[in-house]
């Protein structure tokens, strides 16, 4: 028992330690409702908190949005470059809330739009992509066209056997009261990122700490400096993922950290092993102090398990 109350003791203790660094006075405890570490490589569960709960996932759901959209453009040869216009839809089913600003009429690359979904998380930009990627994408049942997307979503979250989600918008926003309610996990969110982590171009995309994008508004081409949301990149090897925030959510995050690959000479053959680690946490009353606490401790935990050879167990992997 010995050990479990230390890495018990760990866990309350690191998020209040980076709080120090980060110059962030902690009044309360943290609490999240889920969590869950997994190595990226192998989809080791290095530990999981109510890994499997259904809960509500805020504008984490913008990574299923952003990957359907990235493997139509790398599966099908669709082009980023192609310009969407944004729709009336997206701003009176998001009540306008977004942080771009954007208008009904407004023009902006599949790129840029992108870009505001994955960094500056706005729901204009989300609706409006799904809307331009509905329009393209087979639609064998009907469905208008940020339904279409939305199915396709969905149906990307059974093909990597995300089983405890239903997507039903691109943004996450909450839904009323008397309406059904979309959801995740912890686990299945992991799985969606290590998928969006074996395509390239995402890795790029939520990497970055700002970004530069142009909303074609009538005859004037606007540009727009947007920052990323996620306020841990660079610390400690921190290079994503996503964030979000409802009042149903909580504070909710996904986060991503790579070290040094191990590298072992055997006679002339090298091998090399990735490091990454990824974290995601739902339901968090502070996800920049706990998320990074997390980090911390799944580093460690990571260290343990390669110090005994990376052990392979079906039962504790994704």
């Amino acid at each position: 028992m010995r050990s479990i109350d230390n890495r018990f003791m760990q866990r309350l203790f690191m998020p209040f330690l980076y709080s120090l660094m980060l110059g962030i006075v902690l009044v309360a405890p943290l609490h999240a409702e889920s969590s869950i570490i997994v190595d990226n490589q192998t989809g080791r569960v290095l530990e999981g908190i109510g890994q499997n709960r259904k809960l509500p996932i805020a504008s984490l759901t913008k990574l299923a949005l952003a990957m359907v959209a990235i493997d139509w453009s790398q599966i099908k040869g669709g082009n980023l470059d192609e310009t969407a216009t944004v729709p009336e839809q997206a701003i009176t089913s998001t009540g306008g809330i977004n942080p771009l600003g954007l208008q009904a009429g407004d023009v902006l690359t599949l790129r840029d739009l992108l870009y505001s979904c994955l960094l500056a998380s706005d729901n204009v930009a989300a609706v409006t992509l799904a809307d331009h990627l509905g329009r393209i994408l087979p639609n064998a049942t009907g469905l208008d066209p940020v339904g279409n997307t939305v199915a396709n979503m969905n149906a990307l979250a059974r093909q990597l056997g995300m089983r405890h989600t239903l997507f039903l918008n691109p943004h996450g926003l909450d839904t009323p009261d008397g309406q059904a309610h979309p959801y995740s996990c912890a686990a299945d969110l992991a799985r969606l990122t290590r998928y969006g982590y074996s395509k390239s171009g995402l890795e790029f995309y939520v990497s970055q700490t700002t970004r530069e994008i142009h909303i074609q508004r009538g005859a004037a081409n606007l540009a727009f400096q947007i920052a990323n949301t996620n306020k841990l990149l660079g610390t400690d090897h921190i290079d994503g993922v996503k964030t979000g925030r409802t009042s149903s959510a909580g504070d909710c995050i996904i986060l991503t950290s790579e070290h040094t690959p191990d590298v072992v000479h055997q006679g002339d053959t090298v091998l090399t092993t990735p490091r990454r680690i990824i974290v995601v946490l739902l339901g968090g009353t502070n996800r920049e102090q706990e998320g990074l606490g997390l980090i911390q401790h799944g580093w460690g935990l990571y260290n343990e398990w390669a110090a005994k050879g990376r052990p392979a167990k079906a039962s504790n992997s994704l």
